[in-house]
């Protein structure tokens, strides 16, 4: 019998020993979402998403582009990305969406070293014997970049901004903000498209949600985009909605993204703001 209850208070005091750590990590998690987004920026160290981007009408719903990527930090934001975005639907989505999706019959892939981009497949084609195109002062996220997701809530900046535009309910903020606000504090939309973003789009408005984890860190961010600012006049685009929803997992977990091998690299011109290459229509 004695035997018996030592075990007992071996085993809960054992319990309370393993509790403890979880309970007091949870009790000393920053409360500000920007803290607790800083606390996991290192170098080394970085967070992965999925997005999905679809186009709203009224007679439903079709998903067009999906991506996969990741983001490396540096000391104190991101210095490098890999993004790889493919086509979802060969539907007929109007000329806009259309356009788009035939310089996308092959996956794209962009790694961003820091303000350095190298592209393969989608649009791009490198001459024979190489694979990568190499874009000083290049894309975020190469050609596909404007079709995907344009609010970057890994970013501290565009974090705090979206938490002080978004009204709280929970856990999930929700709100506008303008193109033109996110221009002057995210480098990822500056770097979307070629042209960067003119004087119109600088007054074009977005809607947002954005859900944090338990850990105060973006889980899921859904945005939604005037069509025009993205299919331009190619089309009939009253009628249309431009949606994207963002899911990030793995923050502070450990990660190293390089630049392709030197010897399958060409390099391209620099970019320039008058350049609209494969643009944005």
């Amino acid at each position: 019998m004695k035997r018996l209850i030592a075990g007992i208070a071996a085993a809960t005091i054992t319990t309370s020993l393993l509790a403890a750590p979880a309970a007091s990590a949870q009790a000393t998690a920053p409360a500000d979402p920007v803290k607790a987004l800083k606390s996991r920026i290192a170098p080394g160290k970085g967070v992965r998403f999925t997005d999905v981007a679809t186009l709203v009408s009224f007679v439903g719903k079709t998903p067009f582009l999906r991506r996969t990527g990741s983001f490396q930090y540096g000391r104190a934001d991101i210095v490098a990305s890999d993004v790889t975005a493919s086509r979802s639907t060969d539907e007929d989505l109007g000329p806009g969406a259309s356009y788009v999706l035939d310089l996308l019959s092959r996956p794209e892939r962009t790694i961003r070293v820091g303000t350095t981009s190298y592209y393969s497949g989608g649009p791009w084609a490198p001459p024979k014997g190489k694979t990568w195109v190499r874009h000083p002062n290049g894309l975020s996220a190469g050609f596909s970049g404007w079709y995907g997701q344009l609010v970057n809530a890994a970013e501290p900046a565009t974090l705090k901004a979206l938490l002080a535009k978004g009204r709280k309910a929970g856990n999930t903020y929700s709100g506008t903000i303008s193109f033109g606000a996110l221009n002057r504090i995210s480098p990822w939309i500056r770097h979307s498209s070629l042209t960067g973003i003119d004087g119109e789009e600088e007054k074009a408005v977005l809607r947002f949600t954005l859900t944090l984890g338990p850990d105060r860190l973006p889980r899921r961010l859904v945005t939604v985009y005037p069509t025009s600012t993205h299919l331009g006049g190619r089309g009939d685009v009253e009628d249309k909605r431009f949606s994207v929803e963002t899911r990030y997992t793995g923050w502070g977990s450990r990660l190293t993204i390089k630049a392709p091998p030197a010897n399958t690299v060409v390099t391209m011109g620099k970019r320039k703001r008058l350049d609209r290459g494969g643009g944005r229509g």
